[in-house]
């Protein structure tokens, strides 16, 4: 296997600082000789790691500002899972029962590999869903953050890979759906209550609470929805 270059490697920490929602949307980046002195690498390696991040559209450059988180794209036409269903349209509770599997599986691989580090994330996403709830905000962002931070716990480059293109799907598909789920106050309390449940399980390293925790969580979800017109995705 060829050794990754350092450009790549960049990249790849400022993508996953973005998908934990550690850079949030809106939000401007180090200038390049700040974040070059930073990471302790070369100005042209850090260029070339945020015009990658600029051509997949994670970054924005504004004329005369600087460089900005930027805020989620309705385009999905280069998402792969976009490409696999091939023209159909997956309905919510659909790509809800893929997460299933998918996210009682990282929850069970998170609880039993999560350092410190990943559970303070854990903990710092479910702390800014909260404020943002108590505001009076729709804190889906939030919500993603907490189940991508469990992802990259588990330490699995393949579900942290096809973690990241489901979210995308999800992101432009949900927003009025879930604010149905959060019309009532004991729904609210509910979500982040499971979500509670998830983080001390893992917290506990406890893989069979973990998991049985997100499959409560996300049943919790469909079950929700079942039944109810939905926005396709």
């Amino acid at each position: 296997m060829r050794p990754k270059k350092i450009s790549d490697q960049v990249f790849e920490q400022l993508r996953d600082l973005i998908f934990r929602g550690q850079l949030k949307p809106g939000q401007q980046i180090l200038p390049e000789r700040e974040l070059a002195q930073s990471m302790g690498v070369s100005r042209p390696t850090v260029r070339a790691a945020i015009n990658k991040l600029v051509d997949r559209g994670l970054l924005e450059h504004r004329q005369g500002q600087g460089t900005f988180v930027r805020q989620p794209r309705s385009d999905q036409d280069n998402n792969p899972l976009k490409l696999l269903l091939d023209g159909h349209e997956a309905s919510l509770v659909e790509l809800l029962e893929v997460r299933l599997g998918l996210e009682c599986n990282a929850a069970a691989l998170a609880a039993r590999r999560a350092s410190e580090e990943d559970i303070r994330l854990i903990e710092k996403s479910l702390k800014a869903m909260r404020e943002k709830v108590e505001k009076g905000g729709l804190a889906f962002e939030e919500d993603a953050h907490f189940h991508m931070c469990i992802a990259y716990a588990s330490k699995n480059p393949v579900q942290i890979h096809i973690m990241k293109h489901l979210y995308d799907l999800l992101r432009f598909g949900i927003r009025e759906n879930l604010a149905h789920l959060y019309e009532s106050p004991a729904n609210i309390r509910a979500v982040i209550a499971q979500h509670e449940k998830v983080l001390g399980a893992i917290k506990g390293h406890d893989t069979q609470a973990a998991f049985e925790g997100m499959l409560q969580h996300i049943n919790f979800v469909v079950d929700f929805f079942a039944g109810r017109p939905t926005l396709a995705v």
